[in-house]
């Protein structure tokens, strides 16, 4: 017997039908080992030893791949071909070991690109060994994120309370963003001028573009304002132009290599508006496979990969479809080969491609993300087998009599579309194009002048990065790998450091305090030649090249003792750095030449970064004297606002005597009533809704919302009061713990007990009829062994699966309506599975008595596997 050891169950479940009878197919579920998130799982002073710990849930996997080996004549290893492949298939063989199970057993690596019953097999006929170099990749690689993490995190919540959490690769990708935000904030537009004219030669019309001016050419700022764009408007309208010049260049246009796995995510944030880990998720299924006239088959090949070229086979089959599709004349003479420069050989693979060309997309049964996605990588796939665009380029120069000004006007045309019948790749920020068709002119040829039309431009600062931007921008700078890009930005948006704004990245005041800290006082760690270097040497350890303790020794010794030496600083210290860093973002210039670090309120103190478990805020130099705090960020008319809201009386409130004041915290404005007697005495506050701001609060503003809860009235069915208030959520009424939300803020003070009454009663009513009224957004069917119905829903903090009384949220990057079954059956278990129904107790109460130990014991079996099967996919 031999055992196949794989990472996922879709994978084993496709392989086993392959491999028949003589093979056993087990999941590894991923990874079995991790460094426990704890201090001291790396341990420099003994040459970097290394303590695994097997996860909960893995426990029992290993368990039953155990028993699997010890009844097997071979053991193999077929997980994927990647490092981390390797590493899983490394982990494995080590638990193995632990175990002794693997006495006299023969144990093999097998890898394949791609799963078909063709690949596998193939695969099979040619195993290995485990590679060593690429698990000491990954051991070096896993041990310097979790120094640096477990080394600069705790540093980083020390001196920044607030701050989550810093990584090797995780904050170099954080610094790109904040750095472009910089050269935004500090972008000068400059103003410009273009005249554009319409002329003609007894032609149809097309447009000319003003590039000569005085007989010098036109630099792109002479034109920097109305009045010198009135004047060569003027100067265009006096003079008679005639052709110049006339330039005819053919040129190629040559499609795009095939995916990479960084292409493929670019090219998915572009072209279907994928986030990169949506893209990866949806990739792996495509991979795994679909069923296929019965039989389960990879669509794809492997999806990471840094690698082009394609295997000469499948590009033989490719350029057979393209001219089956297109005709001969869009197939290339020869195959066309791309190369890239592999950052490390062994870890170049094929590059991303249908596992059969002739597998179109219209063909298969594919639906949501996996049809949108296989269809983009056969088309790109198909694209990179055909024949380059042929486009012709046209320049055409006029001049008027003297030859002060010039006109000139620019054409392309496409001859032959090639490779374009079928795919354009996209472009992160568009850019402008030549015009189209120009008209054909000779030499001498008098034009004449219809329109003429001065428009005025500003310079753009660089755009935001966008998911595919970033990507690139990443891969161009060797920071990270692009198997690991898709979980750096999830990290980056769930830590809060960034938020997304029309898909590009904007970050958050956190963000920057943390990018700040590290360029301050970790400022080599953070550069991106540095962090690329890391990459390079890693790859050297893949190849063999380098001893991968080695490489720990030489970033430990530096690194360790940066750490040691920031440790020592006050915080007070790191503060004033960062005062300094940040100065133009949280102390902006106010204009009026005053310091922009004055205090609002007092005018003697100065404006400084504060912290406090919850975070960074900016605050009065004068505290506890003067108590002005404000949140960290610049928010449009701050200074305004601060002039209008900062710690101010409003009065005194008629009822108590005491004084009403506005004061700006750390988590935004809010009003209070008196002051703090004793430690023991909390003052009554209630923050300002959005619909009223700072500068909007008067003293009869800030008592109606120190009133809040107020009484509505009594509930005349049972004499209990009806209360209006402010939540978390937004206005609202309560009686009796029914909560009834109200339209807007005013109708907290406006709201009447008649309608009161029939919110709430709306509100019990829908409750009561809540299973019915609130329909799934997509039905999955029954459980395979509760048989309670698996639904989709929408819930107020985001989707979930539902499953009986189990409720599993659905993954932010995925999209509610595309989970299948598979994938709710995996969150439902990853939830603690769901309760076996008493219904199978069934059998024992109708057994007949002669029978009854017999049906016990079938009940007993039944009931056993169920649970035995779920542990074991657990």
């Amino acid at each position: 017997m031999n055992l196949v050891i794989v990472e996922s169950p879709a994978k084993a479940k496709t392989i086993n039908k392959y491999l028949g009878k003589d093979y056993t197919v087990l999941a590894s579920y991923g990874h079995v080992r991790d460094l426990p998130s704890k201090d001291g799982s790396v341990k420099p002073d003994e040459d970097f030893a290394m303590s695994w710990e097997v996860d909960a849930k893995a426990s029992k996997r290993l368990s039953d791949i155990a028993d699997a080996a010890k009844k097997s004549d071979r053991v193999i290893l077929a997980t994927d071909p990647d490092r981390e492949g390797e590493a899983i298939s490394w982990h494995v063989l080590e638990v193995l070991n632990k175990k002794k199970v693997l006495k006299e057993k023969i144990v093999e690596r097998v890898t394949f690109n791609a799963i078909t019953k063709a690949s596998v097999q193939e695969a099979m006929a040619a195993p290995r060994q485990i590679d060593m170099e690429l698990v000491e990749a990954y051991l070096a690689r896993r041990a310097l994120d979790y120094l640096v993490g477990f080394t600069l995190s705790p540093v980083l919540w020390r001196k920044l309370p607030g701050a989550r959490s810093a990584g090797r690769v995780q904050s170099v990708a954080l610094k790109i963003i904040v750095d472009r935000e910089l050269e935004i904030e500090k972008f000068k537009s400059e103003e410009y001028w273009t005249v554009d004219a319409e002329v003609s030669a007894n032609s149809p019309p097309f447009t000319a573009r003003l590039n000569v001016l005085n007989g010098k050419k036109l630099a792109k700022f002479d034109l920097n304002d109305a009045e010198k764009a009135e004047a060569a408007r003027k100067a265009i309208s006096l003079s008679k132009f005639a052709v110049e010049s006339v330039e005819q260049k053919p040129g190629k246009r040559t499609p795009p290599p095939p995916f990479t796995t960084s292409t493929l995510q670019q090219e998915a944030a572009r072209k279907l508006g994928f986030s990169a880990q949506r893209t990866m998720q949806t990739a792996q299924k495509l991979y795994e496979g679909v069923d296929i006239g019965g039989e389960t088959t990879g669509l794809i090949t492997y999806m990471r990969t840094d690698g082009v070229f394609i295997d000469p086979a499948a590009i033989g089959e490719i350029r057979k479809a393209v001219g089956e599709r297109f005709g001969s004349a869009y197939v290339p003479a020869e195959p066309r080969l791309y190369k890239v420069k592999a950052k490390n050989a062994q870890e170049a693979h094929e590059a991303i491609r249908p596992t059969s060309i002739f597998r179109r997309p219209e063909t298969l049964r594919l639906e949501g993300d996996q049809a949108r996605l296989y269809e983009l990588i056969w088309k790109r796939t198909m694209a990179a087998q055909m024949e380059a665009a042929r486009v012709e380029k046209t320049t055409i120069d006029l001049l008027n009599q003297d030859k002060s000004i010039g006109l000139r006007a620019t054409g392309q045309v496409i001859t032959f579309d090639g490779y374009l019948a079928l795919y354009e790749e996209g472009k992160d920020d568009e850019t402008d194009e030549d015009g189209g068709r120009l008209p054909q002119l000779r030499t001498g040829t008098l034009v004449d002048v219809h329109d003429i039309k001065p428009a005025q431009h500003f310079t753009e600062p660089p755009p935001r990065y966008s998911e595919a931007s970033l990507v690139k921008r990443m891969e161009e700078l060797g920071i990270g790998r692009p198997s690991t890009y898709a979980s750096i930005l999830s990290v980056l948006r769930d830590r809060d450091y960034v938020r997304m704004d029309k898909n590009r990245f904007i970050p958050e005041d956190k963000g920057r305090l943390v990018t700040a800290f590290l360029d301050q006082f970790f400022s080599r760690y953070v550069q991106y030649d540095f962090t690329a270097d890391l990459e390079e040497k890693l790859d050297l350890v893949s190849a063999g090249d380098l001893n991968w303790k080695a490489l720990l020794r030489e970033f430990w010794q530096d690194f360790h003792a940066k750490a040691g030496e920031i440790s020592e600083f006050r915080v007070s210290e790191v503060l004033d750095r960062l005062n300094d860093a940040l100065g133009p973002h949280i102390f902006p210039d106010k204009g009026d030449g005053s310091n922009p670090r004055a205090c609002p309120t007092c005018g003697t103190g100065q404006l400084s970064l504060k912290t406090s478990r919850f975070g960074a805020f900016v605050g009065c130099s004068n505290y506890p004297e003067c108590k002005y705090t404000r949140p960290v960020g610049n928010p449009e008319n701050a200074w305004e606002d601060a002039a209008a809201s900062g710690d101010r009386e409003l009065g005194n409130d008629p009822e108590t005597g005491k004084v009403v004041s506005l004061k700006i915290g750390r988590f935004g404005p809010y009003v209070q009533l008196g002051e703090a007697e004793s430690k023991d005495d909390k003052p009554k506050r209630s923050s300002l809704p959005k619909a009223w701001p700072p500068a909007s609060i008067d003293l009869d503003r800030a008592l109606k919302l120190l009133s809040l809860p107020r009484k509505v009235g009594d509930h005349p069915e049972d004499g209990k009061p009806i209360t209006a208030a402010l939540g978390r959520f937004g206005p609202f009424i309560e009686h009796e713990k029914t909560y009834a939300n109200l339209p807007s803020f005013d109708d907290i003070f406006e709201v009447g007990l008649n309608r009161a009454v029939v919110l709430l009663a709306e509100k019990r009513a829908n409750a009561k009829g809540k299973a019915s009224s609130v329909a799934p957004l997509k039905e999955l069917g029954a459980h395979p062994e509760s048989g309670d119905a698996i639904q989709v829903m929408a819930g107020r903090y985001g989707p979930y699966v539902k499953c009986g009384k189990v409720n599993a949220t659905i993954p932010k990057d995925t999209v509610p309506e595309d989970v299948t079954l598979e994938q709710a059956l995996a969150l439902i278990e990853a939830k603690g599975g769901v309760k076996k129904t008493a219904a199978k107790k069934a059998p024992a109460k109708k057994a007949a008595t002669a029978k009854k130990p017999a049906a016990k014991k079938a009940t007993t079996a039944a009931k056993k596997t169920p649970a035995k099967k779920a542990k074991a996919e657990a």
